[in-house]
């Protein structure tokens, strides 16, 4: 086989926000440098009507998606649409590289504006893969499972109705924590700490961690503070069973269900690592100065002169 055949087999899996038209175009930018190059574009079939794809090298994203589909998925959007790609890319142990169309976009790794810059670099295998943990809930009723999911970011469990709170009571490895009456619980993997776990106010925590975060919402309690808990520690959640106490269920703000009282919830380490395509060498710290626009001017780093 020669290089050109070799080359010609080369899939990419290329997602991306079909309802902004910026996202569109740079889509269809990114898949006709893929296509010189000799690289099929793998597209999601509710995706190919919303793309005027004439003329490139695509074909319809296999469902499910497995490892041996394709080498990479890209994602071109915020961290929602993001978030859509890392379901197929973490169930194939597929690497995920997402370009910012968004705003802070955590999960990205390159902006719009370095469209070409991302071509070369897939085209050339010239990236490095980080991996993240994740988290997977599973929801039982009276001795059912009712449910169970995955998430990158966070599990949140919120109270279903807006008048009233949502009476907890939380669990470490089988003991017993706190009994909360709150807005919610999260709980949040390290990359989800700059997501829906900041904005309630928890820490932010290193990416590279293997950890869970463990934050109440609103809790009506003495100690409601979050807690930082070890990777393999397991999380339990019982919903009071009292019959105004139902609750709702979020996997990262997309997967959801509805959970009545008297449901319980056991919150673990996920199966499946998460796999970042990462094209530079950026510290998490430089990504959280630009990301927020933090001021960093007087700083002297080390072995700078001091006067």
């Amino acid at each position: 086989m020669n290089a050109t055949e070799q080359t010609s087999m080369r899939q990419v899996a290329v997602f991306t926000h079909t309802h902004r038209d910026e996202a569109i175009a740079a889509a269809i930018r990114l898949i006709s440098d893929f296509t010189k190059a000799g690289l099929t574009s793998l597209i999601p079939v509710e995706d190919l009507d919303s793309l005027d794809l004439t003329g490139l090298q695509v074909a319809p994203l296999p469902a499910p998606l497995t490892e041996d589909d394709c080498e990479l998925v890209v994602v071109l959007g915020g961290d929602g649409t993001i978030l859509r790609g890392a379901e197929q890319a973490l169930a194939a142990d597929l690497p995920l590289l997402g370009v910012n169309l968004g705003h802070v976009g955590f999960l990205a790794e390159a902006e719009s504006s370095q469209l070409e810059q991302i071509a070369s670099h897939v085209i050339a295998g010239a990236y490095q893969v980080e991996e993240r943990i994740t988290v997977e809930v599973t929801v039982t009723h009276r001795g059912e499972q009712l449910w169970s999911s995955f998430a990158v970011n966070e599990v949140s469990i919120e109270k279903a109705a807006r008048e009233r709170m949502v009476e907890v009571l939380v669990g470490v490895d089988g003991e017993p924590l706190s009994r909360w009456g709150c807005d919610g619980v999260l709980i949040a993997t390290p990359t989800g700490s700059t997501a829906y776990a900041f904005s309630a106010g928890g820490p932010v925590m290193a990416p590279s961690l293997d950890a869970l975060l463990l934050l109440p919402l609103s809790a009506h309690a003495l100690f409601a503070r979050p807690m930082v808990l070890a990777p393999d520690q397991q999380v339990s959640i019982e919903i009071i069973d009292q019959a105004t106490n139902a609750a709702v269920v979020w996997c990262d703000g997309r997967r959801t269900v509805e959970v009545p009282a008297g449901a319980s919830l056991r919150v673990t380490r996920g199966a499946h690592r998460l796999r970042l395509a990462r094209l530079s060498t950026h510290s998490f710290t430089e990504r959280l100065v630009r990301k927020f626009g933090l001021r960093v001017e007087g700083w002297r780093g080390a072995g700078e002169p001091t006067t």
